[in-house]
């Protein structure tokens, strides 16, 4: 019910404007979809939903626009090869060492990638944090960016 109702969502202010969450709310039941306002702000939530300037100073909901990858698994894996020396994890935390200067480009590279398990990275001058969820995905995101090395590289310890 939930994925048909965002889909209803996404129809709604593609088509017309929606300032508020109690225009949408309306707009939803005007579409024979019983909604609370609660309800209607958590779907704006959960869908990332933003405000952008509409016509006459007023402003109304749109989606965000999707970044497109900037990096190609080609690029990523070159990037990869020239910059990232080794990684190590802890729990689901995943450390890249980087040769110095490369961290927040290696940092952008994954970060575009969309890849679901990693929720975000932070960037120093030769480490990059990365996060992963759930933590039993760490193995699996390991060996996929060990592949950009053309083999799984040694853990940080090993070398």
């Amino acid at each position: 019910m939930k994925s048909k109702r965002h889909e209803l969502i996404r129809a709604i202010i593609a088509r017309q404007p929606v300032e508020t969450q109690e225009e949408l709310a309306d707009a939803l039941r005007a579409e024979q979809v019983q909604v609370t306002q609660a309800t209607v702000s958590r779907d704006i939530k959960e869908m990332g939903l933003i405000k952008v300037p509409s016509i006459g100073g007023h402003y109304r909901y749109a989606e965000p626009q999707k970044r497109t990858a900037l990096y190609t698994q080609g690029r990523l894996a070159r990037l990869f090869r020239d910059n990232v020396l080794g990684m190590d994890f802890s729990e689901n935390l995943l450390v890249l060492k980087t040769l110095p200067g490369s961290a927040n480009i290696v940092a952008a590279g994954l970060d575009s990638s969309d890849w679901r398990e990693i929720i975000g990275t932070i960037a120093g001058d030769d480490n990059v944090l990365v996060i992963i969820k759930p933590k039993k995905a760490v193995p699996a995101v390991m060996a996929r960016l060990g592949k950009f090395f053309g083999a799984v590289p040694k853990t940080l310890e090993e070398q």
